[in-house]
């Protein structure tokens, strides 16, 4: 059994390739590892050196030199993983290559990012599921006998426990003439009522070992995993043949170390629950699967029925963790589905609830059952939970923060007007909204620095005021058409300042109302874009699909009142030769969750009957753009539906003849969510694109972000894109690029100018 123990504090692991060996040594020591990785001083992995490649080093000196290099005695033949790799492939990584132990995580520019060890305890595989303290948590729906016997309510129970998101089905098999004494005869007189109760059921309600094999059989065609109970030998021996791929031990056998000895001889995971169990019996159950060297799980487990919410005691989890040095589930028997929420929150890996089609069926079971769609929303809120989570690494901003800390919190402002050489004191800064510049914490690192720029009273401070910018205006080399984001004020600012070939107007609400003539004294020579708003008057957020004919209609109104303007705008640029685009997200977002095909398919109509219905002069086009799945709309996060998917993309501009404006970052981050390689979007959707935003994407919601400092690979990219697009135009569009004189943007020009030249033609 694998478990993975993920170092991210890499420091104690690492040697920079000019350290000396007797370094290297000492590092191995301290960190108790028997290895540490070498790096270059930007930190790119060049090898590693463990206590073996040291003697095999040492046997081939015939002068030993401690003081050498540490890269002349490294093993430079080693395996590494993207530092994006998923638990579950390194946990199969190292199931393929049991003879590794560690494995170095590199980002795309092969630097040393994290490290994996091979440890053992604390992951299980079920099936192709991995069950972890780094997995979602593995939710079994408990079936037993819920079917009353009925071959058909199994096969209902198997169907509602796949639509509610469950993991696993579990049925009991029972052989009764070998459980029980008296061959399990409920008219035994002399039988206790409750054992005369529970063999009157099971014999009116037990379905045949047949019956059950079908059960799995068709659990596995609707690809959950089915899991069953054997509640004796005779059981066990049956569900062997059949290939169950784990055993349930029952609360009333966790002492049957009988059971649980033929159990283990089988080497299939053991997921065993405690209820009835006192804490020595625990203890010594955990011993007994120790010596046993088996593959298990704990559940923590009050088995009464129902469970009194008093009698739960979730806390006893960590002490349950504690004593097995495992992770532990749970399997709850108290009505509702708020417990195992909380036991997931607490670190249940594994959780088991009974899921009925009737509450009101005969047994004890059905009472304490969810029905499906209780159970449903149970699946729903774990998995929520589980994102909630988070880690505990070290705090940074979401994306949405980012947003409303700019708009909400403080900057450093000047109080007066500077010159550029003067020294910065208390008496030049007051604290103002919003928060585009240095954040007011921030004063006493700056004060006594020397301010490289003028400034006039009211304009912001930033941290590159005191440094040399990173990147200044310059004319710059692209093979496609390029262009910046302005606003009407920074127009002609902008024309002065690179051999741009568009200007990308982004408009707000506000700026539909002004007289556009003030801002234009000249022609502009260049051509024109235009970005829509995505917010009108009244929060109403343009969406072209909405099933709310009112809402559409509003939006529509919205949008025709952009294309007038953009018919004015275009006059006054000189280049009208080429079609002026109107950048816009044409909505299909929800609030809650992404939507079914068959929903998906009503924004599309809506959408098609929006553009139809709108009045777009010669000369100006509509492209709606490519959308990530999470997108931010002021600071709040929905879900996108439409214009995610490559192959919706394709289809859509295929059926209606539009173009598309290709955003690199929202397209990585669909990418990211769908789990397709980026290159393959490009693939199908770089054909039907005219027109891109630049900006570089981490993970699912990080948009935005500066070009090289997220997961996109340009020099990829630049390659499809000379092929595929070669004419599209773009700007980048780095999420605040336009502060301080846009020095992001010209950060981001520069570095995407490398790409481009490489491609030239």
């Amino acid at each position: 059994m694998n478990n993975l123990e993920k170092k991210k504090e890499i420091t104690p692991y690492l040697v920079f390739s000019e350290d000396s060996i007797l370094n290297a040594l000492a590092k191995i020591t301290s960190n108790k590892s028997g290895v540490v990785f070498v790096v270059t001083e930007s930190g790119i992995l060049q090898g590693l050196l463990t206590d073996g490649d040291f003697r095999r080093w040492i046997s081939s000196q015939s002068d030993v030199n401690l003081e050498l290099p540490v890269s002349q005695a490294m093993n430079n033949i080693f395996r590494s993983q993207d530092v994006a790799t998923k638990n579950s492939e390194l946990i199969a990584f190292f199931d393929q290559n049991p003879e590794i132990r560690v494995i170095p995580l590199v980002d795309s520019q092969f630097r040393l990012s994290s490290i994996v060890f091979r440890s053992s305890s604390d992951h299980t595989k079920i099936g192709e599921r991995y069950i972890g303290l780094s997995e979602p948590a593995f939710i079994i729906a408990e079936i037993g006998n819920n079917h009353n016997g009925s071959i058909v309510n199994a096969r209902a129970l198997i169907d509602a426990a796949c639509e509610a998101g469950a993991d696993c089905v579990k049925f009991q098999m029972r052989d009764l003439s070998s459980l029980y004494v008296n061959k399990g005869d409920s008219s035994d007189i002399s039988a206790d009522l409750g054992a005369q109760y529970t063999l009157d059921l099971l014999q009116k309600y037990q379905l045949e070992d047949n019956s059950l094999f079908h059960c799995f059989d068709y659990a596995l065609s609707k690809n959950i995993i089915p899991l069953c109970t054997p509640w004796d030998l005779e059981s066990l021996h049956k569900l062997e043949s059949w290939g169950m791929q784990a055993y349930k031990i029952a609360s009333a056998d966790f002492t049957n170390y009988q059971l649980l000895t033929q159990a283990s001889l089988y080497n299939k995971p053991l997921v065993c629950s405690t209820g009835m169990s006192t804490e020595s019996e625990i203890i010594s159950g955990i011993k007994h699967l120790e010596l046993l060297n088996t593959n298990y799980i704990l559940l923590h487990c009050n088995s009464t029925y129902p469970t009194p919410f008093k009698d739960v005691n979730l806390k006893y989890i960590k002490h349950l963790a504690d004593l097995s040095g495992r992770p532990v589930g749970y399997s709850g028997h108290e009505r509702g589905y708020e417990i195992p929420l909380a036991a997931v929150a607490m670190g249940a890996v594994i959780i088991e609830k009974h899921i009925t089609l009737d509450r009101g069926m005969e047994g004890n079971d059905h009472k304490v059952s969810l029905l499906p769609n209780e159970f449903k929303t149970m699946c729903v809120g774990i998995r929520n939970i589980e994102e909630a989570l988070g880690t505990s690494n070290s705090r940074t901003l979401s994306q949405g923060e980012a947003m409303n800390r700019e708009i909400l919190s403080k900057s450093l402002v000047t109080s007066c007007t500077i010159k550029a050489g003067s020294k910065l004191s208390r008496n030049m800064v007051e604290v103002r909204s919003p928060g585009k510049g240095i954040q007011p914490n921030r004063l006493d690192e700056f004060l006594g620095k020397t301010i490289r720029v003028n400034k006039k009273k009211g304009d912001f401070y930033y941290p590159s005021d005191f440094s040399t910018p990173s990147a200044q205006p310059r004319n710059y080399n692209f093979s496609n058409p390029f262009g910046a984001p302005v606003r009407y004020h920074d127009l002609f600012t902008f024309c002065t300042k690179s051999n741009f070939d568009l200007l990308e107007i982004h408009l707000s609400f506000k700026d539909l109302e002004v007289d556009i003539d003030k801002y234009f004294d000249e022609l502009i020579d260049a051509s024109l874009v235009v970005h829509a708003p995505e917010l009108f008057e009244g929060d109403h957020t343009l969406d072209l699909c909405s099933v709310d004919p009112v809402y559409r209609k509003k939006s529509l109104e919205n949008l025709s009142r952009v294309i007038e303007l953009t018919d004015k705008l275009r006059h006054k640029f000189s280049r009208k030769d080429k079609v002026t685009n109107i950048v816009t997200n044409v909505g299909g977002f929800s609030a809650n969750k992404h939507l079914e095909e068959t929903d998906k398919s009503i924004l599309t109509e809506n959408l098609i009957i929006s553009l139809q219905s709108l009045d777009i002069p010669h000369g100006v086009s509509i492209i709606p753009q490519t959308m990530p799945p999470f997108p931010w709309h002021f600071g709040g996060q929905r879900y996108h539906n439409l214009f995610v998917d490559p192959e919706f993309i394709r289809d859509f501009c295929s059926k209606t003849s539009y173009k598309v404006c290709l955003d690199a970052s929202h397209s990585k981050l669909a990418c990211n969510h769908l789990k397709i390689p980026f290159r393959s979007f490009l693939q199908i959707v770089l054909p039907y694109t005219v027109h891109l935003h630049l900006a570089d994407a981490i993970d699912l919601d990080g948009e935005g972000i500066q070009i090289e400092q997220g997961q996109v690979d340009w020099d990829e990219f630049y390659a499809l894109l000379a092929k595929l697009a070669p004419d599209a135009s773009f700007i980048p569009e780095i999420w605040q690029g336009h502060k301080n004189d846009a020095e992001d943007m010209w950060l981001a020009l520069e570095r995407l100018e490398k790409y481009s030249l490489k491609y030239t033609k």
